[in-house]
């Protein structure tokens, strides 16, 4: 617990450098806005989550996949500190213009809501690791309930929706850049882990049949 304490410290710590750094000014009302709402999450998340759980998400694994590892290490990249950057630099030279009073507000909703879901799909599966692998010391099986019943991961469906929207709710047209690219490569790395999934879990072609969807119903 006190690592993911930590390590939760740093990237709160980091997405504000990134923040007011890039804007050259710590007058940002919504950026502020922004950090609270992610800390809230986060601290939820280490209360809510199975110990267990978060135990496993703050391992180094010197074994990790290495695709894997690259495509998680690129979209973090991309969706962290790469739009708090952009969207402070939008801030500070005016690149975008000025979004109607209630766009910003209600694309934070939108975060809201994507890194709800996010958490709910964390709740519902002890076995959302940051590296994919087959947790056999753990039990590892197929997680088919809560948001896993719609589509197959809703974590990352959650993490993109959020991320989608952040630009909006920094008021950054130029923030999507980051923020579309990260979620291709959350899009790919999906691909990629049910690979190891379908040839390494028992069961999970079968989930893969029953559960068509990957991000999207009816789309994806």
């Amino acid at each position: 617990m006190a690592r993911a304490v930590f390590l939760t410290s740093v990237t709160i710590a980091i997405l504000g450098a990134s923040l007011f750094a890039a804007a050259g000014s710590l007058r940002w009302p919504m950026a502020w806005l922004f950090l609270l709402t992610f800390l809230a999450f986060s601290a939820f998340a280490l209360v809510v989550l199975d110990p267990a759980l978060v135990r496993e998400r703050g391992r180094l694994l010197a074994d990790a996949d290495r695709t894997d590892a690259a495509l998680s290490s690129a979209f973090a990249l991309l969706l962290y500190p790469g739009i708090m950057v952009v969207c402070g630099l939008d801030r500070r030279f005016g690149w975008s213009p000025s979004p109607p009073a209630l766009v910003a507000p209600a694309a934070l909703g939108v975060f809201v809501l994507g890194y709800s879901f996010s958490l709910r799909a964390m709740r519902a599966n002890p076995f959302f690791a940051t590296a994919v692998r087959i947790q056999k010391e753990r039990g590892h099986v197929v997680v088919d309930r809560g948001p896993y019943r719609c589509v197959r991961h809703p974590g990352y469906a959650g993490v993109i929706a959020a991320h989608l929207a952040l630009p909006f709710a920094l008021g950054s047209l130029w923030g999507l850049v980051p923020a579309v690219a990260g979620s291709l490569l959350l899009a790919a790395r999906a691909v990629h882990e049910e690979r190891v999934l379908e040839r390494d879990l028992a069961g999970y072609p079968k989930y893969m049949r029953d559960v068509p969807w990957r991000l999207v119903p009816g789309v994806w």
